[in-house]
C-alpha cells in the first residue's frame, strides 16, 4: 500500500476512529431502506474513498454506481490509487474503466467508482441526475447552513445518509490549565461559526431544524461521537497522527489569535504534543449522524 502524508494520511488515519464513531443504529436505518438492486450514490466531500470502502467493508453496498466528488486534488490524486491497492489487498479485482473510474468486483460486489474534481457548488451546476443514496461524511458543518441545503438534497431522489455532524463539543483530556483550555476550545468553536464560506460548531443540533425546514423527513438520527483513547502507553493503529493533526487544526485556526498570548498558546500546544508521544491524551468530539428522506 502506497505512503501517505498530509491530507489524506489525516483522512487514512481516521478510518479506525469513523469506524467506531458512526452511530450503528443509523446505519442499519440505512441498510433497511437501501433497494435491493443495483442503485446509484454521490458522495461530497469524498475525500480518497473511505466512506466507499466502509459500505464495502460493512456490506452496505453490493451493486452500484458511486460518485465520488471532492475540491481537493491532492485528494483524487491519492484515492485513485488507493483504491485499486485496497481492494486487490482485500480480495477483489479493480478494473480501471477510465483515467477516473474503476470497477471494484468480487463474487458479491460489483462497484463502479468514478472520482470527480469538484467543488460541490460547481458540481450543483452542472445539473447532476439525482441519485438513489447521497453521502455527506463530516461535510455539512463545513457549509452554508440552513441556505444551501435544498440544493445539496437535490443531489438524491431517495435518501440522505449526513454522517459526522459536528456539535460544539471538542474536548483534550487531561486538563493542562482548565480555564485556559475552556477558552481555547470556546476560541476554536469561534473560527468555525466564522468562516467565510460557511459552516458552524453547532451544526449537529442545527440540522434538526434545518432538515424539517427542508422538508425532509428524518427516518433516523443518533450521537457519533469521536472518542479516541490511548491504549497501553499507545494510539489504535495510526490515530496518533490523527491526534496531531487536529492539533494542527488548532494551532491553524488561534495561532495569532488577539486574545491568546502567543507564547502561552505554544506550550499549550507542545504539551499536548508530548502527551500524545506519551499516549495520554485524550480527544473527544461530539457529532451526530442523519438518515433522511428529502421532500
Amino acid at each position: 500500500m502506497q505512503l501517505a502524508e498530509g491530507f489524506p494520511r489525516y483522512l487514512l488515519s481516521k478510518q479506525s476512529i469513523d469506524d467506531r464513531a458512526l452511530n450503528k443504529d443509523v446505519a442499519a436505518a440505512l441498510r433497511a431502506k437501501l433497494p435491493n438492486g443495483p442503485f446509484s450514490v454521490v458522495e461530497i466531500g469524498a475525500g480518497i474513498g473511505t466512506m466507499l470502502l466502509r459500505m464495502l467493508r460493512w456490506d452496505l453496498i453490493a451493486e452500484a454506481r458511486y460518485i465520488l466528488v471532492d475540491e481537493m486534488e491532492e485528494n483524487i490524486r491519492f484515492g485513485l490509487t488507493y483504491l485499486p491497492e485496497w481492494a486487490l489487498e482485500n480480495g477483489f479485482t479493480a478494473e480501471q474503466l477510465d483515467p477516473t473510474t474503476w470497477m471494484i468486483k468480487d463474487s458479491s460486489h460489483s462497484v463502479t467508482a468514478r472520482f470527480v474534481h469538484a467543488d460541490v457548488f460547481e458540481y450543483l451546476s452542472r445539473r447532476p441526475a439525482p441519485a438513489d443514496l447521497l453521502v455527506a461524511h463530516a461535510f455539512l458543518d463545513l457549509m452554508p447552513l440552513p441556505e444551501c441545503l435544498p440544493d445539496l438534497l437535490s443531489l438524491t431522489k431517495d435518501l440522505a445518509w449526513l454522517t459526522l455532524n459536528f456539535d460544539g463539543v471538542s474536548t483534550l483530556l487531561p486538563e493542562i490549565d482548565p480555564a485556559l483550555d475552556r477558552k481555547i476550545e470556546r476560541l476554536y468553536h469561534q473560527t468555525m461559526d466564522e468562516r467565510p464560506g460557511g459552516g458552524s460548531s453547532q451544526t449537529g443540533r442545527k440540522l434538526f431544524g434545518f432538515l424539517v425546514e427542508a422538508g425532509a423527513e428524518i427516518l433516523s438520527a443518533g450521537a457519533s461521537d469521536w472518542i479516541v483513547l490511548p491504549h497501553g502507553g499507545g494510539y489504535l493503529a495510526d490515530e496518533d497522527y490523527f491526534l496531531k493533526f487536529i492539533l494542527g487544526f488548532y494551532r491553524g485556526s488561534l495561532s495569532g489569535h488577539p486574545e491568546l498570548d502567543d507564547s502561552t498558546f505554544k506550550q499549550w500546544l507542545q504539551t499536548r504534543h508530548d502527551q500524545i508521544d506519551a499516549g495520554q491524551m485524550m480527544y473527544l468530539a461530539h457529532q451526530f449522524d442523519f438518515l433522511v428522506k428529502p421532500d
